[in-house]
């Protein structure tokens, strides 16, 4: 995923010439299709600088320079969505993708509306009105592609797009139908699957994973248990998604999960302002906070749909981009506060992927800031050869240091295990979820006292940056040691003792969301854990900002005599983090 722009620029040209090597083109780069099925010619009905292309009763025309790949004739030809091109057929199970891939621009794929297709089908999908070839309504873009179900070609068709839909938004509303049709009906959409039978992810894991960019098939990844990996990286959505996932289900998520693989769950949406991807996000901060946000919206719901659970860690892909530009590195960071602020209400835990020397160097730079969320983890290409967590001078070695890192350490290559060949990125992993700090009573710890406790404490000051310290259980002198720091920091006695004011301030760390009933999430399960702390009685812990945590609130303003109106903003957290 990572790669400089020149080696980008090189590598996708070079996977470009490939596919095309593999496909036999006839007339202006036209794919052979097989008559009955599917064609595509220069037809003197085309306008100018334009072909027809027509499959199974459905007809439209493409630039003329558009490649046409037929996936009957090509099943491990890449549907890849980063380049023009038209794909007719379904993705094959055994795609051929460059590991690297991210970006999104016009490209068309037109397949049987089937139950193979039928997993693309969701509720943006729009369904054409009988006799036509195109829907009655405007159809939805979500995710960088517009989604056509036509029933009297019995054709699904996906147009994908960058930052602008025109061109996707021509080829569908030029479409008609034509001879050869095959009547179907559209399957309706999948039902989000129960998140139960799914571990969150991904989970208690140290050791080596990889990336690509199209999920394998059930069969290679069973073929891949031969392998030293047992991580894989997919990506679930975003409209810089490069490649089709053709196998990207819930019962692969399930099957997988079940065969000791861990997930990690990939969102790659829009990119840095001064990128050159064609989706980018605003120069403007409150304009990227709100994208952020919608963007992991956009990947809780893909996260659902595929049965991965609450709680589990939903990865952005922020590629490389040139943090000296002020304008970018800010815009960059307001979109990952907002990507990370809004995954925490919704109970999904925060990843960001990046260039170790751009996003993540910038999102260290800002790691206890209490106006921007900090992601729970960083995962860092550096293509240093090293299967490891160390960030080196980049980012301070105590921040994340929680089994929360993720490194990317080789690019697209070719890796055979059990007979299969996959384009991969290797990486290595240290995570795990985070200890309990959930109690009805935050008990007094202090030298020689050993428990539950003792972990939670510990967790909390590695997490502030007072570590690394071993989370064991016991109180040992380094734990101590941070406690102190800790405690001078905040202005505490600095006496070693974890009791209720220390608490308090540990457990309400971090940044400063407003907070007020009806809100929901991980923050709100931070204030509840503080407030039990500072009240010393039995606050319910379950994310959810209703009467009891309410109540709670305005007992601790009233106290505290600060302004009794039950909203968590900037006093009352200022408040909790001192402890008092």
């Amino acid at each position: 995923m990572y790669v400089s722009t020149q080696g980008r620029r090189m590598l996708r040209a070079a996977a470009i010439l490939s596919i095309a090597a593999v496909t036999p083109l006839t007339g202006v780069g036209v794919a052979a299709a097989t008559p009955a099925a599917a064609r595509a010619t220069a037809s003197p009905a085309a306008p100018a600088g334009q072909q027809a292309v027509v499959f199974q009763g459905y007809r439209t025309t493409v630039p003329a320079g558009w490649p046409v790949i037929d996936l009957t004739r090509q099943p491990t030809a890449c549907v890849r969505y980063d380049r023009p091109a038209v794909y007719l057929g379904h993705p094959g199970v055994g795609q051929r993708c460059p590991a690297h891939l991210v970006g999104r621009t016009d490209a068309l794929l037109i397949e049987p509306l089937d139950q193979t297709a039928a997993v693309r089908i969701d509720s943006a999908t729009a369904t054409a009105a009988a006799g036509q070839a195109t829907p009655a309504h405007t159809p939805t873009s979500r995710d960088g592609q517009i989604t056509v179900a036509v029933p009297d070609a019995g054709v699904l068709v996906t147009a994908t797009h960058g930052q602008s839909q025109t061109t996707a938004r021509s080829i569908l509303g030029r479409a008609v139908l034509a001879a050869g049709g095959r009547p179907a009906t559209v399957p309706r959409p999948q039902p989000s699957p129960s998140t139960l039978s799914v571990t969150i992810q991904p989970g208690s894991y140290q050791g080596g994973g990889f990336d690509a960019c199209t999920a394998p098939s059930s069969d290679r990844m069973q073929a891949w248990l031969s392998s030293p990996y047992r991580a894989i990286g997919v990506y679930i959505g975003g409209v810089s998604r490069a490649c089709s996932q053709p196998n990207l289900t819930a019962d692969w998520v399930s099957t997988q999960v079940s065969a000791g693989w861990h997930l990690i769950p990939i969102h790659v949406g829009l990119q840095a302002p001064c990128t050159g991807f064609s989706n980018r996000m605003s120069k403007n901060p409150a304009t990227a906070a709100s994208q952020g946000r919608s963007a992991a919206t956009d990947a809780v719901i893909s996260a659902q749909a595929l049965g991965i659970p609450p709680d589990s860690v939903l990865y952005n892909d922020m590629e490389g981009y040139d943090n000296t530009k002020t304008t970018c590195r800010t815009a960059v960071l307001s979109f990952l506060s907002g990507w990370t602020q809004r995954l925490h209400e919704q109970s999904y835990m925060s990843g960001v992927y990046s260039s170790v020397s751009s996003g993540i160097r910038d999102l260290g730079s800002v790691y206890n800031s209490t106006t921007r969320a900090r992601p729970d983890h960083i995962w860092f290409a550096w293509w240093n050869g090293l299967a490891d967590t160390s960030t080196g001078s980049y980012v301070p070695s105590q921040y994340w240091v929680n089994h929360e890192r993720l490194h990317q350490y080789r690019g697209g290559h070719n890796e055979t295990w059990g007979g299969v060949t996959i384009n991969i990125d290797s990486d290595y992993l240290d995570v795990a979820p985070p200890v309990n700090r959930d109690f009805s009573a935050y008990p007094t710890v202090q030298s020689g006292s050993v428990g539950d406790g003792v972990t939670a404490a510990q967790f909390l000051l590695n997490a502030e940056g007072y570590g690394p310290i071993a989370v064991d259980g016991n109180f040992g002198s380094q734990t101590q040691d941070a406690v102190i720091a800790f405690q001078t920091a905040k202005v505490l006695a600095a006496d070693g003792i974890v009791g209720a004011h220390t608490w308090t301030a540990l457990l309400s760390a971090g940044y400063r969301p407003v907070l007020q009933l009806g809100s929901t999430g991980l923050d709100v399960r931070r204030l509840q854990r503080a407030l039990t702390a500072a009240l010393g009685r039995a606050v319910v812990i379950d994310g959810s900002f209703g009467s009891p945590t309410d109540e709670a609130v305005r007992e601790y303003q009233s106290t505290r005599g600060l302004t009794v109106d039950g909203v968590v903003g900037n006093a009352t957290w200022s408040a909790l983090k001192s402890g008092r």
